[in-house]
């Protein structure tokens, strides 16, 4: 391994970041998306204003996907442990996710078939789904993060998943859930607002606001009730080089030990800063019709509420609720040296192509949706 320029420490801190990029990156880029699907039967009254909306996501949204994608491979990749125990204990939530996401290219195909308005109605609804659920669900995952999930690891590193769907709906879950409901709705009210003209920019602004303001305040109860969960505490030396061994540490319950690392690392208190921050801006700037600062705001927004909940863990990936000590960090659960190194180098090739190809088409697609760009359009939805 001395042939490898970066030291392991390094090469885990960095996977740690990129796999919070990639997880922010979804969130801002497939929340536009999730937003517009969520407000699409209340935003839009007519089928021209469904439409409208349809056709504003419609060609971005299977790039923005990659994200999530992304996000999963690196989680597989980089650290097993974390996709073993995440992908199998939390299996039916992700199903219920991912049948909610295939609702929406089949209702992206098959609304326009037919021209019913019931059948166009319920595939709206569809798309509803398709927006709603993810959004709620994934905030309820990040919710049972904090709690912990009930997971233990035997002395011959099997891990065992004892919670069920159930478990997961609990009220902070349900809380945090509400949350990212709230922030990807404000962002598919500010990415409407922004690209769409007349009544449905009208709307949409206004759910924006309103969205934006609910979300401020439950991301700020939140914290408080963060403030008395217990949180998991590493109370043992830890390694940063030593190889995979969830069960080699010790850790203990405090309460309010969630906010322990803004004590320690003063820099990290930027991140609730900007959240309240950007969510203030997105609902300013939705009021005075600044619709790029208000996209950024809302942006901005998602950024530092993701960020909070990334840093209040740190260094933990996933606690265990029932077995402290077993809770995975990015310490104890990463890949070895050298397929650290290798996913880096290709990362490093991969992720600026899809950064600069994601521009290039954004900026292709750029410009207000309305009725009459639609009319002129033969592929359209």
């Amino acid at each position: 391994m001395s042939s490898i320029p970066l030291d392991y420490e390094t090469l885990r801190l960095i996977w740690w970041l990129l796999l919070g990029v990639l997880l922010i990156g979804f969130a801002i880029m497939g929340g536009r998306d999730l937003g517009v699907g969520t407000l699409l039967p209340f935003v839009a009254r007519t089928d021209d204003e469904r439409r409208v909306l349809l056709n504003l996501v419609g060609p971005t949204w299977e790039g923005n996907q990659v994200w999530l994608v992304l996000g999963g491979g690196a989680i597989f990749a980089a650290f097993p442990p974390l996709y073993a125990v995440s992908f199998s204990g939390f299996y039916l939530a992700m199903i219920v996710i991912l049948l909610a996401l295939i609702l929406r290219p089949v209702g992206f195909k098959f609304r326009g078939k037919v021209s019913d308005t019931r059948w166009r109605a319920t595939w709206d609804w569809a798309l509803f789904i398709g927006g709603f659920v993810p959004s709620l669900i994934m905030g309820v995952a990040v919710g049972n993060v904090l709690l912990g999930a009930p997971f233990h690891i035997d002395d011959t590193m099997r891990i065992f998943y004892t919670g069920n769907f159930f478990q997961l709906l609990m009220p902070f879950a349900l809380l945090a859930g509400l949350v990212s409901l709230g922030m990807i709705v404000t962002q598919g009210a500010t990415v409407i607002a922004g690209r769409t003209e007349g009544p449905i920019a009208a709307r949409a602004r206004t759910y924006g606001i309103w969205a934006g303001l609910v979300t401020i305040v439950l991301f700020a109860l939140a914290g408080v009730w963060v403030a008395a969960l217990n949180g998991h505490v590493v109370t043992s030396v830890i390694d940063p080089n030593a190889p995979i061994n969830p069960l080699a540490k010790t850790v203990d319950l405090v309460p309010g030990g969630w906010l322990s690392n803004y004590a320690t690392y003063p820099w990290m208190m930027a991140a609730p800063i900007i959240a309240f921050a950007g969510l203030l801006v997105a609902v300013i700037s939705l009021r005075g019709g600044l619709k790029l600062v208000a996209l950024l705001g809302s942006s901005a927004g998602i950024f530092g509420i993701v960020s909070t909940a990334g840093l209040s863990i740190y260094p933990f990936f996933l606690p265990s609720s029932t077995m402290p000590n077993a809770g995975l960090t990015l310490w104890d659960a990463s890949s070895s040296h050298l397929t650290l190194f290798i996913m880096l180098l290709a990362t490093a090739f991969f992720l600026p192509i899809i950064v600069l190809y994601t521009g290039f088409v954004f900026r292709v697609m750029r410009g207000p949706v309305t009725s009459d760009s639609l009319g002129k359009n033969p592929n359209a939805y």
